[in-house]
Protein backbone atom coordinates (compact mmCIF):
# COMPACT_ATOMS: atom_id res chain seq x y z
CA UNK A 1 0.00 0.00 0.00
CA UNK A 2 1.32 3.42 -0.98
CA UNK A 3 1.33 5.82 1.94
CA UNK A 4 0.50 9.49 1.88
CA UNK A 5 4.18 10.12 2.64
CA UNK A 6 5.24 8.18 -0.48
CA UNK A 7 2.76 10.08 -2.63
CA UNK A 8 3.99 13.40 -1.27
CA UNK A 9 7.61 12.37 -1.81
CA UNK A 10 6.91 11.34 -5.43
CA UNK A 11 5.06 14.60 -6.08
CA UNK A 12 8.01 16.54 -4.66
CA UNK A 13 10.47 14.71 -6.95
CA UNK A 14 8.30 15.46 -9.99
CA UNK A 15 8.05 19.10 -9.00
CA UNK A 16 11.82 19.36 -8.65
CA UNK A 17 12.36 17.79 -12.06
CA UNK A 18 9.84 20.08 -13.75
CA UNK A 19 11.73 23.33 -13.12
CA UNK A 20 12.24 25.51 -16.18
CA UNK A 21 15.73 25.58 -17.72
CA UNK A 22 17.52 28.92 -17.68
CA UNK A 23 20.31 29.84 -20.09
CA UNK A 24 23.36 30.40 -17.89
CA UNK A 25 24.75 33.55 -19.50
CA UNK A 26 22.79 36.54 -20.79
CA UNK A 27 24.96 37.54 -23.74
CA UNK A 28 23.01 40.52 -25.07
CA UNK A 29 25.71 42.86 -23.75
CA UNK A 30 28.45 41.19 -25.81
CA UNK A 31 29.59 43.07 -28.94
CA UNK A 32 27.29 41.93 -31.76
CA UNK A 33 28.54 40.23 -34.90
CA UNK A 34 29.06 43.10 -37.36
CA UNK A 35 28.60 41.21 -40.61
CA UNK A 36 28.92 44.36 -42.73
CA UNK A 37 32.35 45.11 -41.27
CA UNK A 38 33.74 41.65 -41.98
CA UNK A 39 32.26 41.60 -45.47
CA UNK A 40 33.85 44.94 -46.25
CA UNK A 41 37.17 43.82 -44.82
CA UNK A 42 37.35 40.70 -46.96
CA UNK A 43 36.12 42.27 -50.19
CA UNK A 44 39.01 41.74 -52.60
CA UNK A 45 41.22 40.15 -49.96
CA UNK A 46 44.44 38.54 -51.18
CA UNK A 47 45.90 35.19 -50.19
CA UNK A 48 49.35 35.59 -48.64
CA UNK A 49 50.27 32.06 -47.54
CA UNK A 50 49.12 28.46 -47.42
CA UNK A 51 49.92 25.61 -45.06
CA UNK A 52 49.08 22.03 -46.05
CA UNK A 53 48.33 19.73 -43.13
CA UNK A 54 49.25 16.14 -44.07
CA UNK A 55 46.93 13.29 -43.04
CA UNK A 56 47.47 12.14 -39.43
CA UNK A 57 49.78 15.09 -38.78
CA UNK A 58 49.70 18.64 -37.49
CA UNK A 59 51.20 21.93 -38.58
CA UNK A 60 51.29 25.44 -37.17
CA UNK A 61 50.51 28.74 -38.87
CA UNK A 62 50.45 32.45 -37.99
CA UNK A 63 47.71 34.95 -38.74
CA UNK A 64 48.28 38.67 -38.05
CA UNK A 65 45.44 40.59 -36.45
CA UNK A 66 43.06 41.90 -39.07
CA UNK A 67 43.71 39.02 -41.46
CA UNK A 68 41.45 36.10 -42.33
CA UNK A 69 42.21 32.41 -42.44
CA UNK A 70 40.32 29.49 -43.91
CA UNK A 71 40.46 25.79 -43.18
CA UNK A 72 39.69 24.05 -46.46
CA UNK A 73 38.80 20.49 -47.41
CA UNK A 74 40.92 19.68 -50.46
CA UNK A 75 40.89 15.97 -51.33
CA UNK A 76 38.32 14.09 -49.29
CA UNK A 77 36.14 14.26 -46.17
CA UNK A 78 38.43 15.09 -43.26
CA UNK A 79 37.99 16.65 -39.84
CA UNK A 80 40.55 18.79 -38.04
CA UNK A 81 41.36 19.71 -34.46
CA UNK A 82 42.16 23.40 -34.01
CA UNK A 83 44.22 25.09 -31.29
CA UNK A 84 44.81 28.86 -31.12
CA UNK A 85 47.23 30.94 -29.07
CA UNK A 86 48.10 34.61 -28.81
CA UNK A 87 51.13 34.71 -31.13
CA UNK A 88 52.90 37.02 -28.67
CA UNK A 89 52.03 35.11 -25.51
CA UNK A 90 51.11 31.44 -25.74
CA UNK A 91 49.80 31.51 -22.16
CA UNK A 92 46.71 33.08 -23.72
CA UNK A 93 44.94 30.35 -25.62
CA UNK A 94 41.55 29.23 -26.89
CA UNK A 95 39.05 28.37 -24.15
CA UNK A 96 36.55 25.91 -25.61
CA UNK A 97 34.49 25.64 -22.42
CA UNK A 98 33.74 29.35 -22.15
CA UNK A 99 33.18 29.56 -25.91
CA UNK A 100 30.61 26.78 -25.54
CA UNK A 101 28.86 28.60 -22.69
CA UNK A 102 28.75 31.96 -24.46
CA UNK A 103 27.66 30.59 -27.84
CA UNK A 104 26.71 26.93 -28.28
CA UNK A 105 27.99 23.37 -28.33
CA UNK A 106 28.57 23.67 -32.10
CA UNK A 107 29.83 26.89 -33.65
CA UNK A 108 28.53 28.80 -36.61
CA UNK A 109 29.00 32.02 -38.56
CA UNK A 110 29.08 34.97 -36.16
CA UNK A 111 30.33 32.98 -33.18
CA UNK A 112 33.67 33.87 -31.62
CA UNK A 113 36.50 31.80 -30.20
CA UNK A 114 37.29 33.13 -26.72
CA UNK A 115 40.58 33.00 -24.82
CA UNK A 116 41.23 31.60 -21.37
CA UNK A 117 41.22 33.49 -18.09
CA UNK A 118 42.54 35.94 -17.02
CA UNK A 119 42.43 37.31 -20.60
CA UNK A 120 38.91 36.25 -21.69
CA UNK A 121 38.47 38.04 -25.01
CA UNK A 122 37.61 37.06 -28.58
CA UNK A 123 40.60 35.65 -30.41
CA UNK A 124 38.85 34.94 -33.71
CA UNK A 125 35.40 35.36 -35.26
CA UNK A 126 33.80 32.88 -37.65
CA UNK A 127 32.92 34.92 -40.74
CA UNK A 128 31.83 32.23 -43.24
CA UNK A 129 31.03 28.53 -43.18
CA UNK A 130 30.01 26.49 -46.21
CA UNK A 131 28.46 23.90 -43.88
CA UNK A 132 26.01 26.37 -42.34
CA UNK A 133 23.26 24.46 -44.14
CA UNK A 134 23.72 21.32 -42.01
CA UNK A 135 22.04 22.58 -38.86
CA UNK A 136 20.86 19.77 -36.57
CA UNK A 137 20.10 16.34 -38.00
CA UNK A 138 17.68 13.67 -36.80
CA UNK A 139 20.31 12.25 -34.43
CA UNK A 140 20.77 15.64 -32.77
CA UNK A 141 24.20 16.07 -34.37
CA UNK A 142 25.79 19.25 -35.70
CA UNK A 143 29.18 20.26 -37.06
CA UNK A 144 32.16 22.22 -35.62
CA UNK A 145 31.75 21.19 -32.00
CA UNK A 146 33.44 22.52 -28.87
CA UNK A 147 32.25 19.67 -26.65
CA UNK A 148 34.77 16.97 -27.51
CA UNK A 149 38.36 17.29 -26.42
CA UNK A 150 40.79 15.73 -28.90
CA UNK A 151 41.89 12.16 -29.48
CA UNK A 152 44.95 11.54 -27.35
CA UNK A 153 47.50 8.76 -26.73
CA UNK A 154 46.77 8.53 -23.01
CA UNK A 155 43.10 7.65 -23.36
CA UNK A 156 43.93 5.42 -26.31
CA UNK A 157 46.49 3.48 -24.26
CA UNK A 158 44.12 3.24 -21.30
CA UNK A 159 41.36 1.73 -23.45
CA UNK A 160 43.41 -0.31 -25.94
CA UNK A 161 46.84 -0.75 -24.30
CA UNK A 162 48.47 0.47 -27.51
CA UNK A 163 50.89 3.35 -28.05
CA UNK A 164 49.78 5.54 -30.97
CA UNK A 165 51.76 8.71 -31.67
CA UNK A 166 49.52 10.39 -34.24
CA UNK A 167 46.47 11.23 -32.18
CA UNK A 168 45.44 14.88 -32.51
CA UNK A 169 46.93 15.71 -29.10
CA UNK A 170 50.33 14.43 -30.22
CA UNK A 171 50.02 16.10 -33.63
CA UNK A 172 49.29 19.45 -31.97
CA UNK A 173 52.12 18.96 -29.49
CA UNK A 174 54.61 18.36 -32.31
CA UNK A 175 53.31 21.34 -34.26
CA UNK A 176 53.65 23.70 -31.30
CA UNK A 177 57.05 22.30 -30.32
CA UNK A 178 58.42 22.81 -33.82
CA UNK A 179 56.95 26.30 -34.10
CA UNK A 180 58.24 27.53 -30.75
CA UNK A 181 61.44 25.45 -30.62
CA UNK A 182 60.27 23.68 -27.49
CA UNK A 183 60.69 20.13 -26.29
CA UNK A 184 57.63 17.90 -26.23
CA UNK A 185 57.57 18.22 -22.44
CA UNK A 186 57.57 22.03 -22.69
CA UNK A 187 54.99 22.23 -25.47
CA UNK A 188 52.45 19.68 -24.26
CA UNK A 189 51.00 21.70 -21.33
CA UNK A 190 50.08 24.47 -23.79
CA UNK A 191 48.01 22.13 -25.98
CA UNK A 192 44.36 22.56 -25.07
CA UNK A 193 40.81 21.49 -25.84
CA UNK A 194 39.96 22.10 -29.43
CA UNK A 195 37.40 23.27 -31.91
CA UNK A 196 36.56 20.10 -33.84
CA UNK A 197 36.43 21.60 -37.32
CA UNK A 198 34.08 19.80 -39.76
CA UNK A 199 33.42 17.06 -37.17
CA UNK A 200 29.79 15.91 -36.86
CA UNK A 201 28.90 15.07 -33.27
CA UNK A 202 26.23 15.00 -30.60
CA UNK A 203 25.03 13.09 -27.54
CA UNK A 204 22.97 9.91 -27.68
CA UNK A 205 19.44 10.37 -26.41
CA UNK A 206 19.40 7.18 -24.35
CA UNK A 207 22.77 7.29 -22.57
CA UNK A 208 23.89 10.87 -23.32
CA UNK A 209 27.25 9.64 -24.59
CA UNK A 210 29.32 11.74 -26.94
CA UNK A 211 29.09 10.32 -30.45
CA UNK A 212 30.59 11.05 -33.85
CA UNK A 213 29.29 10.31 -37.33
CA UNK A 214 30.64 10.78 -40.84
CA UNK A 215 31.34 14.43 -41.53
CA UNK A 216 29.34 16.10 -44.32
CA UNK A 217 32.44 18.03 -45.46
CA UNK A 218 33.50 17.67 -49.08
CA UNK A 219 36.42 19.08 -51.11
CA UNK A 220 35.89 22.79 -51.59
CA UNK A 221 34.10 23.29 -48.28
CA UNK A 222 35.73 25.70 -45.84
CA UNK A 223 35.27 27.59 -42.61
CA UNK A 224 36.64 31.12 -42.44
CA UNK A 225 37.85 33.11 -39.43
CA UNK A 226 38.89 36.70 -38.79
CA UNK A 227 41.91 37.11 -36.48
CA UNK A 228 40.92 39.56 -33.76
CA UNK A 229 44.48 39.41 -32.33
CA UNK A 230 47.81 38.11 -33.62
CA UNK A 231 47.28 34.37 -33.73
CA UNK A 232 49.45 31.29 -33.65
CA UNK A 233 47.37 28.34 -34.77
CA UNK A 234 47.92 24.61 -34.95
CA UNK A 235 45.72 22.19 -36.85
CA UNK A 236 45.69 18.40 -36.78
CA UNK A 237 44.26 16.36 -39.64
CA UNK A 238 42.61 13.79 -37.38
CA UNK A 239 43.56 10.10 -37.80
CA UNK A 240 39.82 9.43 -37.78
CA UNK A 241 39.42 10.90 -41.28
CA UNK A 242 35.75 11.86 -41.52
CA UNK A 243 35.21 10.27 -38.07
CA UNK A 244 32.51 7.99 -39.43
CA UNK A 245 34.10 4.79 -38.16
CA UNK A 246 37.16 4.95 -35.87
CA UNK A 247 40.10 7.08 -34.82
CA UNK A 248 43.52 6.80 -33.17
CA UNK A 249 44.79 4.25 -35.68
CA UNK A 250 46.01 3.97 -39.27
CA UNK A 251 42.95 2.08 -40.52
CA UNK A 252 40.73 4.96 -41.65
CA UNK A 253 41.09 6.82 -44.94
CA UNK A 254 42.53 10.27 -44.18
CA UNK A 255 43.10 13.35 -46.30
CA UNK A 256 45.05 16.60 -45.97
CA UNK A 257 43.56 19.91 -44.90
CA UNK A 258 44.64 23.30 -46.22
CA UNK A 259 45.00 26.51 -44.21
CA UNK A 260 44.85 29.68 -46.30
CA UNK A 261 45.79 33.08 -44.84
CA UNK A 262 44.35 36.23 -46.44
CA UNK A 263 45.00 39.93 -45.96
CA UNK A 264 42.54 42.71 -46.81
CA UNK A 265 43.53 44.89 -49.76
CA UNK A 266 44.79 48.35 -48.88
CA UNK A 267 41.74 49.96 -50.46
CA UNK A 268 39.37 47.80 -48.39
CA UNK A 269 41.30 47.69 -45.14
CA UNK A 270 39.06 49.07 -42.43
CA UNK A 271 39.96 49.97 -38.89
CA UNK A 272 38.52 48.05 -36.00
CA UNK A 273 39.10 48.57 -32.30
CA UNK A 274 40.81 45.50 -30.83
CA UNK A 275 39.07 43.49 -28.15
CA UNK A 276 40.71 44.19 -24.80
CA UNK A 277 41.49 41.61 -22.17
CA UNK A 278 39.12 41.27 -19.23
CA UNK A 279 38.62 44.36 -17.09
CA UNK A 280 38.40 42.30 -13.89
CA UNK A 281 41.04 43.61 -11.48
CA UNK A 282 42.11 40.13 -10.46
CA UNK A 283 42.18 40.43 -6.67
CA UNK A 284 40.01 37.34 -6.06
CA UNK A 285 39.11 38.70 -2.61
CA UNK A 286 42.68 38.37 -1.35
CA UNK A 287 43.39 42.08 -0.82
Amino acid sequence: MISDKDIKHQSDKEARRSKNPIVCYEVESLPPFDEAFYQQAKNGMEIVSKVLIPPRDGKSFKVPAGHFFRIVSVEGPQVGDLNLWNANNINERFFSGKTRQLHASHLNTGDRLWSNMPYLRPMATITQDTLDWYGWDDDGAGVHDVIGTRCDPYTNHMLKEVDYNYCCHSNLTRALAESQQLSAEQAEPHVHDVMNVFMCTGFTRETHQYFMKASPVRPGDFIEFYAEIDLLGALSACPGGDCGSSHSNDDTACYPLLVEIYKPTKTNKVEKKPFLTSGYQGHHGLD
